[in-house]
């Protein structure tokens, strides 16, 4: 009994240990996050309450970031404020999400390991200072404000859908040239 504790404790240790490396690994890559500003308006959308779920490295959704505890899950209360977003998250550091780091907010099935129902999680798709660009996903506990976000930033959304498409369709291209 004492030798399936101590092997238990060992995969524990292994694990953490991993995820400290992945975040020495991811901290230069991803740069500093934005502060959060000292005065912030008006509130147009929220607070909203959920959970946190995680950031991934976009545009795949199970590359987690984790570096410091931006990877964290943590409850959150989000709002929108004209200069950006705000995920004030209870036990870890708040994120500030500037408005013109956002290149998309939609709803999505899953995002870093965690899986939902068809649009459960609110993900906003954003621009590091770096230039990394990361998904951050809420799990909100009143899934009825997702359609006032996504309008919000529909227009954001919608030209960085076509962005992509346009740079899938001239990557398409290219291959076709070099077959």
């Amino acid at each position: 009994m004492g030798g399936v504790a101590l092997f238990w404790l060992f995969l524990i240790w292994l694990g953490l240990r991993g995820w400290r490396k992945r975040g020495r690994a991811q901290a230069d890559q991803l740069g500093e996050l934005p502060v959060v500003p000292d005065q912030l308006g008006e509130v147009l959308d929220g607070p909203d309450t959920g959970v946190y779920v995680g950031s991934t490295l976009a545009p795949t959704w199970a590359t987690r970031v984790a570096v410091k505890d931006f990877g964290d899950r943590a409850l959150v209360h989000y709002s929108r404020y004209a200069e950006g977003i705000l995920l004030d998250r209870t036990g870890a550091s708040p994120i500030w999400i500037p408005t013109e780091a956002i290149t998309a907010v939609r709803t999505e099935s899953g995002l870093a390991g965690k899986v939902m129902s068809r649009d459960g999680l609110l993900a906003i798709r954003w621009r590091l200072p770096s230039g990394v660009e990361v998904d951050s996903g809420i799990r909100g506990d009143d899934k009825s404000v997702y359609p006032a976000w996504t309008t919000a930033y529909a227009e954001i959304t919608a030209r960085t859908r076509t962005e992509l498409d346009a740079a899938d369709a001239a990557g398409t291209e290219t291959k076709r040239k070099k077959a």
